[in-house]
């Protein structure tokens, strides 16, 4: 097979190879008895990545596989089609070619489900994730048109009076999913403005749906605060009908609702309640009725979980939101003014496919000379929000973002997502870290993972948890937060809309060397913030202005470059908890100036993105008050091994460390072992990573250790016995692991033990597993099941819980 393939070329021939192995195996599995056990697991471990590799070769030309990484696992494919073939010539008595290609077969195994499990995963993370073309857009948009119609029937639900585009996918969509038997109530959710309304104005227009439902298509829209005898009264007067007797409750409505419903059959009939809000969910299924053939429609910006039938709308693409605008803004021959082609695709791009966003920009650059053309796309690049002349659109948006007074954190939680620069994902542990000290929320994340759900579930931004078990409860490092533009710019705008001194959170974001006015006007910039979020790109190189943040306790840092100092006026922050230094380069980042956190009495918590840390070691200076630290795809080497001051006098009450991405960790270094206090260490996807040292059993205060995914990893430390408070130990997808400690079960306190993964843990546990009394949960695969199977006889509380096999792309973001 020739290997200078390219672009989606590459992932053809990667599908091919992996066919031709895959029947090899196939046809050699039965017959070469010598090598039996080892081609079945490679025949399993195949026959699981079909779906994937299927998907691999349909969209090869969006996914871009990793060349160097495919191009190597394609070789050794080929070679082991080679391998496969040889070992069906081999006499079962020949012991010198088993030894020789056994290892062979193992490691081939073990690269394919490398590079399914983690290469395309570390990819997608450097890429931001490139969508698949089936994945769909995240469900940000802001509604196009929102008619409200008075309750009639289909004679009053009349089409949309202005030009739709996009929607003919949906409609079909749509319509098959609502016309399904088992569908009885379906939930249309899309954020506000939409055009969630437009599209079921278009659905009633359907010759299939007219035919069925033919005038009982009862139309109510719902509104913020919905009067329940309202709406069952005007439902009366569509139909020319009165109440028998006069509506006095809720519950005298309901039952009239249901006369009502009974009375207009056998006709099917259609119920659609348009525009219900959160807060009403209960409304729909008070409607509800043991009638046959009759249907609930509701539309909503909210994404009720509750309800089983979900229709999302998706944003416009590119060809027809430039569609939409040019009918906007009249782009047509005989208007005043048509500007380039570029100019225009710049203005829709920026609009992002929300069709209320495309008419509102679009109507007002309708019949205008090109000096307000070239007004806006200076404005447009300056990166001024164009809410601030578009009234009209903030006064939609505004109201995606009301929420009861028992909520209003959730609101503060969004506006906080604006401190994180646009198109980049939002690490879930970031916005812990963040919210446990401005929320006062807990420090596990529970609290905070339930206001991103609830974000999510009012289209406000999107919470993308990776592959979970039903142990990792409080393990949240691989979740991450998407928001579309828009609804960054509207976070960013809501927090703008006081003076830069009285701001509680101060988002500034820095165009090359072009800082703000008002930062450099007064040499003293006194700010009342407690959040400060600071983004340059990669052209910014002049030196800081000084503020003054005595309020300032989450401090979050965004940069594009190489070289990195932190601002001088960090050292006056007192009030700081938490610092986040992220590095969006491609190449990791020297910081300079850490020597200034020494200062910082209150610094409970460090994250640190895609740095070299040993900038961090270099002038690690005594941070007494830092509990945790957070290292993501960063560089570590040697750096805690050449510290100018031990690490554990410059952390002495460090609790926990997070490790994640860091691929060119070999060995944690020893230092950490002397930080006495540590209760949590997770190292995770370090795929370099080999040993721990002994002296990790120094550790005595440790109750949660993680290791997942740390594929090179040879074996736990016989030291590790010492760890008497753990209470978590999961190794998960180390795939080089053979066997478990011998003094295990000196581990008296594990509760639980994640171990799904390990492929080559296949001998019997050692007899201490015995002592394990206080395990109650065990995670693994079906084959590691099987070897506990004894073990549970003895340890009656215990529960093995088998984990779903995992070997595919669905931990995309949809």
């Amino acid at each position: 097979m020739p290997l200078d393939v390219a672009g989606a070329a590459l992932g053809a021939a990667f599908g091919e190879g992996f066919a031709v192995l895959h029947d090899t195996v196939k046809n050699v599995v039965s017959k070469a008895r010598m090598f039996k056990p080892i081609l079945k697991r490679l025949e399993s471990t195949l026959d699981r990545l079909v779906p994937t590799v299927n998907e691999i070769r349909r969209l090869s030309e969006q996914l871009e596989l990793p060349e160097r990484e495919t191009k190597r696992l394609m070789e050794q494919m080929e070679e082991g089609e080679k391998l496969v073939s040889k070992c069906l010539k081999i006499r079962w008595w020949n012991y010198v070619f088993k030894v020789q290609y056994s290892p062979k077969l193992e490691e081939l195994d073990k690269e394919i489900t490398r590079f399914c499990q983690l290469d395309l995963q570390a990819l997608c993370t450097r890429n931001g994730l490139r969508t698949l073309e089936t994945v769909i857009s995240i469900n940000k948009k802001v509604d196009s048109f929102r008619g409200v119609e008075t309750p009639r029937g289909l004679g009053g639900v009349s089409g949309p009076q202005d030009l739709t585009v996009g929607l003919d996918m949906p409609i079909k969509e749509l319509k098959a999913l609502l016309l399904k038997e088992e569908v009885k109530l379906l939930l249309l959710t899309a954020p506000g403005g939409c055009g969630k309304t437009t599209l079921v104005k278009m659905l009633c227009q359907e010759k299939e749906i007219k035919g069925m439902f033919e005038d009982n298509i009862l139309f109510v829209n719902v509104s913020k605060t919905p009067n329940v005898k309202v709406i069952v009264q005007n439902l009366f007067n569509y139909k020319d009908m009165q109440p028998k007797v006069q509506i006095q409750s809720d519950e005298d409505a309901i039952d009239q609702l249901s006369q009502l419903l009974n009375h207009i059959r056998p006709n099917p009939i259609l119920l659609i309640l348009d525009d219900v809000w959160l807060g009403s969910e209960s409304l729909p299924e008070m409607f509800k009725f043991d009638i046959p053939d009759y249907k609930i429609l509701v539309t909503s910006r909210t994404a009720f979980p509750r309800f089983e039938f979900t229709y999302h709308l998706e944003p416009l693409n590119d060809e027809d939101a430039m569609t939409l605008f040019r009918h906007s803004a009249s782009l047509k021959e005989g208007s005043t003014y048509i500007p380039p082609e570029e100019d225009i695709k710049k203005i829709v791009r920026g609009c992002a496919g929300f069709p209320l966003v495309l008419k509102v920009i679009g109507g007002s650059l309708c019949r205008q000379k090109a000096e307000v053309w070239h007004s806006r796309l200076m404005n447009w690049s300056d990166g001024q929000f164009f809410f601030n002349s578009d009234t009209e659109l903030l006064d939609k948006l505004q109201k995606s973002l009301e929420f009861p007074d028992d909520k209003v954190n959730i609101k503060n939680c969004f506006m906080d997502l604006g401190s994180f620069p646009e198109d980049q994902r939002i690490p879930a542990a970031a916005l812990i870290d963040m919210w446990a000290e401005l929320c006062e929320l807990d420090e596990d994340g529970i609290h905070a993972i339930a206001i991103l759900e609830e974000l999510t579930n009012r289209n406000l931004a999107r919470l993308v948890m990776a592959r979970k078990d039903a142990s990792e409860v409080s393990y949240y490092n691989e979740d991450f937060v998407t928001q579309h533009d828009i609804l960054r710019e509207l976070a960013m705008h809501q927090s703008s809309r006081e003076s830069i001194g009285q701001r509680s959170r101060l988002i500034i974001n820095i165009s090359g060397n072009n800082l703000p006015k008002w930062w450099t006007e007064q040499k003293q910039q006194l700010i009342s913030a407690r959040l400060l979020s600071i983004s340059t790109d990669e052209l910014f190189s002049s030196s800081w202005c000084n503020i003054q943040g005595s309020e300032v306790e989450v401090l979050v840092l965004n940069f594009h470059t190489k070289n990195y100092t932190l601002p001088e006026f960090v050292e006056k922050i007192d009030k700081l908890k938490v610092l986040i230094v992220s590095n969006y380069g491609f190449f990791h980042s020297k910081i300079s100036n850490f020597q200034l956190l020494e200062s910082l009495p209150n610094l409970k918590r460090i994250r640190l993105e895609k740095v070299s840390i040993s900038s961090f070691c270099n002038t690690l200076v005594p941070l007494k008050s830092l509990k945790k630290i957070s290292l993501f795809m960063c560089n570590i080497g040697e750096a805690f091994e050449n510290c100018t001051i031990q690490v554990s006098d410059a952390l002495p009450n460090l609790t926990e460390i997070n490790i994640d991405y860091c691929n060119d960790l070999k060995e944690l270094p020893v230092g950490l072992c002397d930080i006495v206090y540590l209760k949590k260490l997770s190292i995770t996807n370090c795929h370099k990573l080999f040993a721990l040292p002994e002296e990790i059993g120094k550790l005595v205060y440790l109750e949660v250790l993680r290791l997942r995914s740390c594929i090179d990893l040879l074996e736990l430390p016989y030291s590790i016995k010492s760890l008497h408070k753990l209470s978590i130990l999961d190794i998960s997808d180390c795939l080089s692991i053979m066997k478990l400690p011998k003094h295990i079960g000196e581990m008296c306190n594990l509760k639980e033990l994640n171990m799904k993964g390990c492929l080559r843990l296949r001998t019997q546990f050692p007899e201490s597993i015995m002592d394990l009394k206080q395990l109650k949960l065990v995670v693994c695969d079906e084959e590691r099941a099987k070897l506990w199977d004894p073990i549970k006889e003895f340890l009656s509380n215990l529960e093995v819980l088998v984990a779903e096999k995992d070997i595919n792309l669905n931990w995309l973001p949809k």
